[in-house]
């Protein structure tokens, strides 16, 4: 059982700046495709951001593009989400998944869909008030 933890999340002002992490088992790392994901109540999860296997690849919901940034520290396991110049619309749960796919197959669609992530976090709560 793969079991991710994520930390950071809390209370914001509009304008303001939080960091999300996500820490991966160790020895599941180093070829693991990780994303972000937020999902709010009455809404299906939805993907924010993702970071391949290499480091060298990552992508972006619209909505984040220029605010936030994806980072992973293979010494630590760990993957980052910087996220700056947060907004209401910013709020709610975020999770951070493992993709179960095959990394050698992954496209951007498959990265981007929670279908195909059976690893999840327990999630941590961000709030950002106006």
């Amino acid at each position: 059982q793969v079991q991710l933890v994520e930390s950071g999340g809390g209370l914001v002002q509009a304008g303001g700046s939080l960091r999300l992490s996500c820490a991966v088992p160790e020895g599941t790392f180093t070829w693991s495709d990780i994303a972000w994901f937020r999902q709010v109540p009455g809404k299906e999860r939805e993907f924010v951001a993702a970071i391949r296997w290499s480091g060298g690849i990552t992508y972006y919901d619209d909505f984040v593009k220029g605010r936030f940034t994806i980072s992973r520290d293979n010494a630590k396991d760990t993957v980052y989400l910087q996220m700056n110049s947060l907004r209401p619309e910013d709020t709610g749960v975020y999770y951070c998944g493992r993709y179960s796919g095959s990394r050698w197959s992954a496209t951007e669609p498959k990265v981007k869909s929670p279908l195909e992530y059976a690893y999840w976090g327990q999630g941590t709560q961000v709030t950002v008030s106006s």
